[in-house]
């Protein structure tokens, strides 16, 4: 535990070193900073901080850089995220809030925070699991065949193609419709096969095969999958932060080009409410995905206001701006809980 006059010289340092990519003296911290005290103290509170592991000499300059456990210090003794502006804060309700659909809403989230925190972006798609059915539209195209949509509460839409032997009239097609809706309105994805049971039963006899072919068209829609869509946005900014990394950069990007590593990335865990408030930094060999021990990767929940249904997050350089990231990742994922939860 550092005292208090410590904390503050790790503090000017990692922002001195955050703004000015600089290896940080004694002399600088002197002039940029009014830290109250003497620069020969300063000079005995960094040999201090190198003695013990939160700063470091890189290469032969006299300045000084933070490491991955003084960053972790710095980041464990922060108390609030930094506010987004005015300016930053209606672009996001303005760009997410012109989403038509949640396809498109994913895609604007991830490139919306690519932007605002100059590093990549990683967004996961809502949980399938966990959403449950708002509504089913059966249409009719023709004759011998029936489009069956599925709409649920997360926004997500799929939809199944049904070949009849024989075709049905739009009374019968509106019966099996009202029948299917009765029964598995609100229902959750895992419980659709049950609630449906018997619907094919309730109908006219000479619409049985279609109800029944259109129930097993709605299980399939809703059938176990892998919750593993995740959209990716920004790897420029990896490399324009390139000097950060050094030869780390490569295995950095070539992490990200896994699928798998990008949901590890972002965990797998859900949660009730009070996660939906956290926000999660892992700092350089903290990660413990291959190549991203040069990395900083910075995380949180999305959802409705009892329960995350996927994750968000940054990857950027150590280097970073953790206050600034923070709050900007803890803003898009509130903004698009509240679109999320506006739906469930």
């Amino acid at each position: 535990m550092l005292d208090e006059r410590k904390l503050s010289v790790l503090r000017a340092i990692v922002v001195d070193y955050v703004n000015t990519r600089e290896p940080v003296g004694s002399k600088a911290l002197v002039e940029r900073h009014q830290l109250g005290v003497s620069p020969a103290t300063i000079r005995n509170d960094m040999a201090v901080l190198e003695e013990e592991g939160y700063i470091v000499a890189p290469h032969t300059s006299a300045g000084r850089v933070p490491t991955d456990k003084g960053y972790r210090y710095f980041v464990d003794q922060l108390t609030a995220f930094r506010p987004l502006s005015p300016s930053e804060r209606q672009a996001i309700h303005t760009y997410l809030g012109g989403a038509v659909d949640l396809d498109d809403t994913v895609v604007r989230t991830v490139k919306l925070l690519s932007q605002l925190t100059h590093q990549v972006a990683v967004v996961q798609y809502p949980s399938l699991q966990r959403s449950s059915i708002r509504h089913v539209e059966v249409v009719g195209l023709g004759p011998g065949r029936l489009l069956v949509v599925v709409i649920a509460d997360t926004g997500s839409v799929d939809q199944r193609l049904v070949e009849l032997n024989s075709p049905l009239s739009e009374a019968e097609v509106s019966e099996i419709k009202i029948l299917i809706n009765a029964a598995c309105a609100d229902v959750s994805f895992d419980a659709v096969r049950a609630a449906t049971e018997g619907v094919a039963e309730r109908v006219r006899p000479a619409a049985a095969n279609a109800a029944a072919a259109v129930v097993a068209a709605l299980v399939d829609a809703v059938g176990p999958r892998r919750d593993d869509r995740v959209l990716m946005a920004g790897t420029a900014n990896l490399a324009r932060a390139g000097e950060d990394f050094g030869s780390a950069l490569e295995p950095v990007l070539a992490a990200l080009e896994e699928q798998m590593v990008l949901l590890r990335l972002l965990g797998e865990e859900t949660g009730s409410a009070p996660d939906l408030q956290a926000v999660s930094v892992r700092i350089g060999t903290e990660n413990e995905v291959t190549g991203l021990a040069g990395a900083s990767v910075v995380t949180t929940g999305y959802g409705s206001s009892h329960q995350v249904v996927a994750h968000l997050g940054v990857v950027g350089p150590t280097r970073m701006d953790y206050a600034a990231t923070m709050g900007a990742v803890h803003a898009v994922a509130r903004y698009l809980g509240r679109i999320i939860g506006d739906r469930i």
